[in-house]
């Protein structure tokens, strides 16, 4: 995608709802010290990570031990010798075993929990070897459909299907650690507009209450996450707008919701809260952190960058010292600010970031997300 064509997508679709956003405190435009990633958060985190992969490994080696990013969900069953492996971002779902006793019946247990796997994450715990608890209305309810093309929604459909997969679609394969089994499974071709469509009431909700665009906010979950409320990075962020609790959760708890402490994981992990939160930070960049920037559109690319890189991230693009930083800001075009931000900026996945925001808000509002 061309930058021009990025630029004037950016500058078109950033709109204003009529909405009265909650009261921030905007007394100080200076980001709070919580803006760092808390380095307990991301230990905490490393270590889940670290013991799941000794865990894994032991079954499966180094070379295909697969674990959970923003975009893929990883998990472990069986004493980790099974696996459902879920693309969000391909439309793919893998469900293998290297056990060697019974592994078709290790399959088929496995390929239910996974098509009936609830959307809760607390009942599908990514960081142990426990099965999956089948509870509610399943998840992948439409996204995932059997050999006859019907939605699985009842456990009596889904082992036929796990039947079928077993009896017709069984691949195998030579591993370090002995031979794996597996079978794929394709999302239908709207699985990304299905999951889009669960929360589109929490976003229409957050996007009044804070003033933020809709397109901004679906934009920022296909990148964040592609829709995957499951989704756990390294540097301890959760769900679908991967917020950190210590840094943007904190923020909305003290500047917006004017209450003491940071969210949970669980509570993040809930899709109304997650997006009610990722919104709330974006409000709080656009009327506190950023509030200085003049131009329109160069505040919208401001605040696509800051949510990925932090505020301070955008400012040391401009200039070391945060005053003259923002007085050279408002010096550019908003074109300009685009280039620098893409080009410029110290951390080169937050270059990336604010042009895969804007290629998905243009692609929202030409329907295809």
């Amino acid at each position: 995608m061309k930058k021009a064509a990025l630029l004037l997508s950016a500058m078109m679709l950033a709109g204003c709802s009529t909405t009265e956003p909650p009261e921030c405190d905007c007394s100080s435009s200076q980001p709070p010290t919580s803006e760092a990633v808390s380095d307990s958060n991301k230990k905490a985190i490393a270590a889940l990570f670290s013991y799941l992969a000794k865990e894994a490994v032991k079954q499966w080696g180094e070379d295909d031990y697969v674990e959970s990013s923003k975009h893929r969900f990883v998990k472990y069953l069986d004493g980790y010798q099974t696996r459902a492996h879920i693309d969000f971002e391909a439309g793919k779902i893998y469900v293998s075993t290297v056990s060697q006793y019974q592994p078709k019946e290790k399959l088929q247990k496995a390929i239910v929990q996974t098509v009936l796997m609830p959307a809760d994450p607390k009942y599908a715990e990514q960081f142990t070897d426990k099965d999956i608890q089948l509870n509610g209305k399943p998840f992948f309810l439409g996204q995932i459909v059997d050999q006859e093309g019907k939605s699985i929604e009842w456990e009596w459909r889904a082992n036929r299907f796990a039947d079928y997969l077993i009896a017709n679609k069984l691949h195998s394969k030579k591993i370090k650690t002995g031979t794996a089994y597996y079978v794929e499974i394709d999302m239908v071709k709207d699985h990304l507009e299905q999951r889009e469509y669960q929360y589109a009431h929490f976003v229409r909700d957050a996007s009044k209450r804070y003033d933020i665009p809709e397109d901004l906010i679906y934009a920022v979950i296909k990148t964040e996450s592609s829709f995957n409320p499951y989704a756990v990075s390294h540097a301890g962020a959760y769900g679908l707008m991967q917020v950190i609790p210590k840094t943007a959760g904190a923020d909305v708890f003290n500047l917006v919701k004017k209450k003491p402490g940071m969210p949970t994981k669980e509570y993040l992990f809930d899709p109304a809260n997650n997006i009610d939160t990722g919104t709330a930070y974006l409000h709080i960049l656009k009327t506190r952190y950023l509030r200085d920037v003049k131009n329109a559109s160069s505040k919208h690319f401001s605040m696509i960058s800051a949510y990925n890189g932090g505020t301070g991230g955008v400012l040391a693009t401009f200039h070391p010292d945060r005053k003259q930083a923002m007085v050279e800001l408002n010096r550019h075009s908003p074109k300009q600010v685009y280039d620098k931000l893409t080009t410029k900026h110290p951390k080169g996945e937050a270059r990336r970031y604010l042009q895969k925001v804007l290629y998905f808000q243009k692609d929202f509002n030409e329907g295809k997300i």
